[in-house]
Formats: structure tokens, C-alpha cells, sequence
């Protein structure tokens, strides 16, 4: 009879195993079909243009017809010679190396700020702050053009009285006042991602550990230090990677407000390819070149592919010296 009974018992569970198989794969069939649309405009929208454009970049093409001047890699040559591509990348990390630091202090004392339970209004604050970033850059580069060029006078005036500047200043004419406005404009621009992804990671610290430290006599600071910081290094990596990829995206505030002008003292690589694409006088061209502009495009894509991976393994190997350094001490004490 036992021999019986195991018998059943395995002649019973396959059956069931099978169905939960089965079960299994009409759920990930079902994550397939919902995911198939994004995919579908992915590598229509992405991946082809991609595929498409290191194709354009052995033609001298004007973007009409099909492209059948053969150059090899001449459109290569031509941008790797050209001052104005490195110039352009130029003003891009400069941007990213003002906007990204400054940006994440100001982004995580408001977001200390903001997390505190006692504080009234806080929703409104937060609502307030987010507020730019889901206006359009080019609407705010329209009205901060309008704001500048019907009240620059006062501005200047003001200035003047204060002794800060000693002659009247355009603002955006001046190559070197015009890439600093942009500046200005983008930290204000874009602070609100920053501040939504850390207030996120505040919000994941348990308020025991600030309870405990309290306790124990720790004033603001060392809680800030050994257990704000250390909690949100995680987040902490990944909102620099973000803010740093954000930055080198900059193109519709730098068309709007300057077009790259003057003297090609603003210009970014983004607005440089368009230029190359569309033609313009911020051009080296005025006709337009496709091919020089998707080569533009490819460079510019593997100088961000390997700036990302070496930003990527220094973040690694801080976080990973910080934490034998933090081990270490914890052993000594």
C-alpha cells in the first residue's frame, strides 16, 4: 500500500509542475506584449536612426535624394580637425562642471529641508520647485531673451549703482556673459529632478536610526555625516550619473537663447550638429551636411560612452574605499 500511495503522489505532482510552468510562461508572454510597443518605437526611434546615421557618415549628403558622394572617412578628418567641435565640446563640460555640482548641493540642503515632517506647506514647496522642469526650455529661453532684452537696461543700471559692473553689458551679445547666463538658466532649469530623486532617498533612511543617533547625543551634523551620507551614497551615484548625462543633452535652451552665438562662444556640441545637419551661420557650412553631422554625432556618442564608463568605476572605487575605510574603523573601535 505505501508503495502504492508514493506511487500516486509521483504520477500527481508532474501534472502540477507543468501547470505552474505553463502559468509562468502565459505571465511572461503577457510582460512581452505590454512590453512590445515600447520596444517596437525603441528601435524605430533609436536604434535605427543610430544604425542609420554611421551609414550617412562615409557620404556627403545635403539630406535631399539618396546619398551616393562617397567620402569615406574624410567627414571624419574634417571634424576631428575642426576648432569649432573641440571649442563646442568645450563649453559642454563646462556647463556639466557648473551645473552638476552646484545643482546637487543646493538640490540636497533644499531636499534636507524639505523632508522634515514639522515643515508646513511642504507639498506647495516641492510643487513650487518642480515646477520648471515640466516647462519647455525652449518657452523658457524664449521669455528669459524677452526678460533680458526689455529690462537689461535696468538690470545694468542696477549694477552700476552697486559698483559691480562699470559700463552697460549685453548679456547674451557678450561672449563673456552669455555662456554664464546659460548656465544660470539650466541650474534653475533642471533643479527639480535632482531635488524629487534625493527627498526619494531621504525617504528611504528609517527614522530609527535618526531616533537612535539622537539618543546618543549626536547633534545635526553627525547624523548629516554618518548617517545621511552613507545612506544615500547608493542613490547618491546614481543621481550623479543622471544629472551628468542630462547635462551633456543641452541643446533647446543654448538654440534659443543664443543659437551658439556670438562668435561661437556658447555653442555645445548639440547645437553644433544641428547646425552641421540644417545648416545656419553658426555652421562651418551654410548648406547643410548630413554626413558631416552624423560623424559629428558618432564621435561625439563614443567620447560619452567612455566618460560615462570611467565615471561609472571612479564612483565604483570611491564607494568601495569608503566602505573598507568605514569597516576598518568599525574593526579598530
Amino acid at each position: 500500500m505505501v508503495v502504492t500511495v508514493r506511487e500516486d503522489v509521483a504520477t500527481a505532482e508532474p501534472p502540477r509542475s507543468a501547470g505552474r510552468r505553463r502559468a509562468r510562461r502565459r505571465t511572461y508572454l503577457w510582460s512581452y506584449v505590454y512590453l512590445a510597443p515600447m520596444m517596437v518605437l525603441l528601435l524605430g526611434f533609436v536604434v535605427y536612426p543610430i544604425v542609420a546615421s554611421l551609414g550617412y557618415t562615409f557620404y556627403k549628403w545635403d539630406g535631399i535624394g539618396d546619398p551616393s558622394d562617397f567620402v569615406g572617412l574624410d567627414n571624419f578628418r574634417q571634424i576631428v580637425h575642426d576648432n569649432i567641435f573641440w571649442r563646442s565640446l568645450g563649453h559642454t563640460f563646462v556647463y556639466a562642471a557648473f551645473v552638476v555640482p552646484i545643482q546637487l548641493v543646493l538640490a540636497l540642503a533644499l531636499a534636507l529641508v524639505l523632508n522634515n515632517k514639522r515643515l508646513r506647506f511642504a507639498s506647495f514647496y516641492r510643487t513650487l520647485f518642480f515646477l520648471p522642469v515640466v516647462t519647455s526650455a525652449a518657452v523658457i529661453g524664449v521669455v528669459i531673451q524677452l526678460l533680458v532684452s526689455n529690462f537689461g537696461d535696468s538690470i545694468n543700471d542696477l549694477l552700476l549703482k552697486l559698483h559691480v559692473i562699470d559700463q552697460h553689458v549685453d548679456w547674451l551679445g557678450d561672449p563673456h556673459f552669455a555662456l554664464a547666463i546659460i548656465i544660470l538658466v539650466g541650474i534653475w532649469h533642471t533643479f527639480g529632478y535632482n531635488l524629487v530623486y534625493f527627498l526619494a532617498g531621504l525617504q528611504t533612511i528609517p527614522d530609527e536610526l535618526y531616533e537612535a543617533a539622537r539618543l546618543d547625543g549626536a547633534g545635526p551634523l553627525a547624523t548629516f555625516r554618518y548617517i545621511t551620507i552613507p545612506m544615500l551614497r547608493a542613490v547618491g551615484v546614481v543621481i550623479v550619473i543622471l544629472a551628468v548625462i542630462g547635462t551633456f543633452q543641452i541643446f533647446d535652451l543654448v538654440q534659443v537663447l543664443t543659437s551658439g552665438g556670438p562668435y561661437f562662444s556658447t555653442e555645445v556640441v548639440n547645437t553644433y550638429i544641428y547646425h552641421l545637419a540644417f545648416g545656419g551661420s553658426n555652421a562651418n557650412a551654410v548648406q547643410p551636411d548630413i554626413g558631416l553631422a552624423s560623424a559629428a554625432s558618432f564621435i561625439y556618442g563614443v567620447l560619452l560612452i567612455v566618460f560615462s564608463v570611467v565615471q561609472v568605476l571612479v564612483l565604483r572605487s570611491l564607494a568601495r574605499r569608503r566602505g573598507t575605510q568605514g569597516r576598518a574603523t568599525g574593526g579598530k573601535s
